[in-house]
């Protein structure tokens, strides 16, 4: 074989290798271009969240007791005289009026001693009549000395003591009328009755240590008695106490409520600190028109005080747990969302403090906080920073 037909083939196929290696960075730039087409098309849409800027405010601080609620009034009503009652005249449970009527005590041995008492004054009065009448004859008579002095003095004697007779008779008849009207046991207060304790054909007796035939309780207003620690009692309540001025503002709900639906003020706070658990008591008043409020119900109490602060507040369901750290997901400018730990304070009108985390213009999520993570692109859809359970 010649030399000139194999230098020819060399040549083939060096031309051949360079075309080849001419094409390999063409190929992976297709094949790159396709990665990465197709990486966009697989790439999500941003999700759709409701965001909210944190509510800046000026609030005044709160604390929260529990507590139970107490009657103004409550009397255990026993009868003052003994005998048989013979009616009764409310039903259990039942409201009743200061002077109404509750139980009937068997009226008739008291009206006999009203009659007797009433025929004892009769017969005193008769009785200092005439005595009054010696005595004026007897002074008629002391001028012309027809009767000695002794008689005289006799007589005016005579007249003193029956005149004291008829006072007798008097208080006797008072003491039968008012234990004749103590056969009417009365309502002392206006309020809720209990149930009659003693029924008609029983007999009670008179006196303090006498079984009580029902009790009552007043109805409005109502006390809510709660006890506060001595941080809240310095921070709160010591300057009104030293000021004499202890009407400091409170909110209430009961235990199926959720937030604080009536409006009262501190009624007293106690003189000291109790030394065992190092809190003090303290007593709220608060109307009850309604009737809702009953005597040992269970109750919050939330106490305000101290001076007007501007605060950051957000909704509650904002807020994540990460063990044992507090976050909200927060928006940028860039629609992307990170995570920011937070320090929550107290609750404020549906919405909770947050001490220390965010700064005023913030946005966070405030629904599908569960469906991004940090770093995830959201398509925010702005909404109000409603209290918990209002619509947004």
């Amino acid at each position: 074989m010649s030399k000139t037909p194999r230098r020819q083939t060399v040549r083939r196929i060096a031309a051949a290798s360079v075309a080849a290696a001419a094409l390999i960075p063409v190929g992976l730039a297709a094949l790159h271009f396709g990665r990465a087409s197709a990486k966009d098309e697989a790439a999500p849409p941003p999700t759709p969240v409701d965001v909210a800027r944190v509510v800046d405010r000026t609030i005044t601080d709160w604390e929260t007791y529990s507590g139970r609620l107490e009657a103004t009034d409550e009397v255990a009503v026993r009868p003052l005289i003994s005998g048989a009652i013979t009616r009764v005249n409310f039903k259990d449970g039942a409201l009743v009026t200061k002077g109404q009527v509750l139980f009937v005590i068997d009226q008739r041995p008291y009206e006999v001693a009203l009659s007797k008492a009433e025929a004892e004054l009769a017969a005193a009065q008769a009785q200092a009549g005439f005595s009054q009448i010696e005595l004026d004859r007897a002074k008629a008579l002391i001028g012309g000395a027809a009767i000695a002095q002794r008689d005289l003095d006799a007589r005016q004697t005579a007249a003193r003591n029956a005149a004291a007779n008829v006072r007798l008779a008097q208080a006797a008849v008072a003491g039968a009328k008012l234990d004749l009207e103590y056969t009417l046991v009365r309502a002392p207060i206006s309020g809720r009755a209990s149930r009659p304790e003693i029924t008609v054909g029983n007999v009670v007796a008179a006196g303090g240590g006498a079984a009580p035939l029902t009790t009552i309780v007043s109805i409005s207003p109502v006390y809510a008695g709660f006890d506060a620690d001595e941080q809240s009692y310095l921070r709160f309540m010591n300057a009104a106490t030293r000021s004499g001025d202890v009407g400091l503002p409170v909110q209430l709900g009961l235990a199926n409520e959720t937030g604080f639906s009536r409006q009262g003020r501190i009624y007293s706070i106690d003189n000291q600190i109790n030394k065992s658990s190092g809190t003090i008591r303290i007593r709220a008043t608060f109307p009850n028109p309604d009737g809702v409020l009953t005597p040992g119900l269970y109750a919050r109490v939330k106490v305000g005080g101290g001076a007007p602060h501007p605060a950051l507040l957000i909704k509650s369901s904002a807020v994540g747990t990460d063990q044992d750290k507090k976050f909200v997901l927060v928006v940028g400018a860039d629609n992307r969302v990170t995570q920011r730990t937070v320090e929550l304070g107290a609750e404020q009108d549906g919405l909770r403090v947050i001490a220390n985390g965010l700064k005023s213009g913030d946005r966070i999520v405030v629904d599908g906080v569960q469906a991004v993570r940090p770093g995830d692109k959201v398509a925010p859809h702005d909404v109000a920073m409603s209290p918990e359970g209002a619509a947004s």
